[in-house]
């Protein structure tokens, strides 16, 4: 285990980027412990208010991504401790904002919502594809090229083309996990780009237009893995990142009731 650590790890230079990947889930996950022992009014921790102003995680950790990103590609010819340091700043920072993802794509504080669950599939699906690339796995599957085929220019190009095409349709059938996923495992591309469209993907909203047939099966497919699939998902979800908060109905004032702390 320990050889094959060093071999594939440190030896090619990739101890960086597994401690930013450390980092960037260890900062995930405390963060989540804080903020739900926040939420349910326990330990000594409270939100962080300048003048009145809540100050959401994700401004710190713009601050550390930007500084440990910058401070990454200065050192980028280095591999001394400045190199490393960087690398978990910019983990760190990372995980903060990521985090927050859902508050950045809706402009709004949707933390404790069925919308703040974006951020916790976005992390996962990061630390996903970091760990692939530290297994080893290239982007768009030019790591399965013999070193003859990587001299070969035209093989090369037509890998990437390819590959990279399959990609693409998945994106356009709705299917955005197999697609980000398929950039590091062609296959997974494949099977996207394969089986039937989303019912609102692109895809599907103009070349199913006039094929009734096809929007028929691809709707009952899309139900029947919603079905099958969105139980155990948002299981995970909360497992990870904490239930989000069941808001009951709008009065007839129209007031919704306050989200409480954070």
């Amino acid at each position: 285990m320990g050889h094959w650590f060093y071999r594939n790890i440190v030896e090619p230079g990739k101890l960086p980027l597994l401690l930013a990947l450390a980092s960037f889930v260890l900062t995930f996950l405390i963060t989540r412990t804080v903020t739900r022992m926040i939420r349910a009014g326990k330990g000594p921790f409270g939100n962080v208010k300048a003048g009145g102003l809540h100050i959401h995680h994700v401004v710190p950790g713009v601050v550390l991504t930007v500084v440990g990103g910058f401070g990454s590609v200065a050192s980028s010819q280095h591999t001394g401790a400045g190199t490393v340091v960087f690398a978990v700043v910019f983990g760190v920072g990372a995980g903060l904002v990521l985090d927050e993802f859902a508050l950045i794509l809706h402009l709004d504080d949707v933390y404790w919502t069925e919308d703040g669950r974006k951020s916790v599939e976005v992390v996962v699906l990061t630390a996903s594809v970091l760990l692939l690339t530290l297994g080893g796995f290239a982007p768009l599957g030019v790591n399965d090229l013999t070193a003859d085929e990587r001299d070969d220019r035209r093989a090369f190009l037509l890998t990437l083309a390819v590959n990279f095409m399959f990609v693409l349709i998945s994106l356009f059938k709705g299917k955005l996990r197999m697609a980000i996923i398929g950039t590091l495992v062609p296959f997974v591309a494949i099977i996207g780009a394969l089986r039937l469209a989303r019912p609102t993907s692109p895809w599907a909203k103009r070349l199913y237009r006039r094929r009734p047939r096809s929007r028929a099966r691809a709707m009952l497919r899309a139900f029947r893995q919603d079905r099958r699939w969105s139980g155990p998902r948002r299981k995970l979800q909360d497992l990870i990142g904490g239930a989000p908060d069941r808001l009951p109905v709008t009065g007839p004032s129209g007031s919704g009731p306050d989200r409480g702390p954070r």
